[in-house]
């Protein structure tokens, strides 16, 4: 975990922004401002899933430099506040993580509260849209958003079956593929919506992708199998290829409301 004084909120990965194609990172890394300190939490809480998403920040850097694309990820920990979940979702700033009680986050003001969406959550989401819009602006039509993330490979002392599983609600475009191209290797198990489902309301694909119209998925991977350089590179290597095919499917690069399974979607609309 590092805490720095000058903190900024997300870190931009450049690359050709005319393939129409972006990485987002959420849960990238587990840094605190400086004036946090460690959220009243002892060093190795960092260490655990509860503080970001383990070995993707590895895989998202070299995923975005094997298809020449950008990204945008998340510099905080989600500890801070979650950039994965609605203004209005209960856990956006969680005060209790996997059995570990956060104690700089109880109680938490409405002024902190809105000083954390000010600073950290906002900004983040306002890079993402800047570089969507870049995109489209760029390659002249929809860009395609491909999240990523992992997972513990114990969860409430069960042992979760998958080495990897796509999220998605409605919009399947880029799912469906994407499962079915994985599911080629018959070492690979992996979930169609596990070991979670994608639709959850307010997330970064809802706010991003689902009301805009643009294609997407979220693909998580689980995180022993990243969690060194040399996995990282593994997935890196194994996604390339599936990724660059989606993306250059002539059927991709368009607006297409799909709706969500959460409720209604006011759509916002976007411009090539």
């Amino acid at each position: 975990m590092t805490r720095t004084a000058l903190f900024e909120p997300f870190v931009l990965v450049e690359g050709n922004r005319r393939r129409g194609l972006v990485l987002i990172a959420d849960h990238a890394r587990r840094d605190l401002p400086e004036e946090y300190g460690s959220l009243g939490l002892p060093a190795s809480e960092f260490d655990r899933h509860i503080a970001y998403d383990i070995g993707v920040e590895d895989v998202t850097r070299r995923l975005a430099a094997r298809l020449d694309v950008p990204a945008v990820m998340a510099s905080f920990s989600r500890l801070l506040i979650d950039p994965n979940r609605g203004e209005d979702d209960p856990t956006l700033i969680r005060q209790l993580y996997d059995g570990t009680v956060v104690p700089a986050n109880y109680p938490m003001s409405p002024e902190e509260r809105t000083k954390r969406l000010d600073l950290f959550y906002r900004p983040y989401h306002d890079a993402v849209a800047a570089m969507t819009a870049s995109l489209a602006a760029a390659a002249g039509a929809p860009p395609l958003i491909l999240s990523i993330h992992s997972f513990t490979p114990v969860m409430q002392g069960r042992q979760r079956p998958w080495h990897a599983g796509v999220l998605w609600d409605m919009d399947d475009r880029v799912a469906r593929p994407l499962i079915e191209a994985l599911a080629e290797d018959p070492l690979l198990v992996v979930g169609d919506n596990e070991p979670y489902d994608g639709a959850l309301r307010g997330d970064t694909m809802y706010r991003h992708a689902i009301v805009n119209g643009f294609p997407h998925a979220l693909i998580e991977i689980r995180q022993d199998l990243i969690a060194t350089p040399e996995g990282a590179e593994a997935w890196a290597a194994r996604l390339a290829p599936i990724v660059d095919a989606i993306n250059a499917r002539s059927d991709i690069h368009a607006v297409r409301m799909y709706g969500s399974r959460t409720g209604p979607v006011e759509h916002r609309e976007a411009r090539p």
